[in-house]
């Protein structure tokens, strides 16, 4: 999916939607910050797989799309946190049935797995 189609107003919903946490890591990335602040070194240590590269690509557009909001402390060195603003507090909070439901689907899958 394209970045574009988050700002397109001629999508659907559910496709803008989508498009704003499209990716590997966006979804995560929301849940750890549910939690509260982290630095970017924590971030990375909780998701193992993920390089710097793609975790400074994702929280820049997660930015961009009003989700995290970037805070660069005035200390040396440098200290930036990221934290989730009211939106993707939001989007969390909205996103948490399509969690469940994927949950469920997947013990369905485990149980249809397991008859066989």
């Amino acid at each position: 999916m394209t970045r574009g189609r988050a700002q397109d107003p001629d999508v659907c919903g559910v496709t803008a939607a989508i498009a704003v946490v499209d990716g590997k890591w966006k979804t995560a990335l929301l849940w750890i910050l549910e939690s509260g602040p982290c630095r970017p070194s924590e971030l990375r240590r909780q998701l193992p797989g993920l390089s710097e590269k793609v975790l400074t690509q994702a929280l820049r557009e997660m930015e961009g799309d009003g989700l995290v909001h970037r805070e660069v402390h005035d200390v040396l060195p440098l200290k930036t946190e990221y934290s989730l603003t009211d939106s993707g507090r939001e989007l969390s909070v909205l996103l948490a049935p399509v969690s469940d439901w994927g949950h469920r689907r997947l013990e369905r899958l485990a149980g249809a797995t397991g008859t066989s």
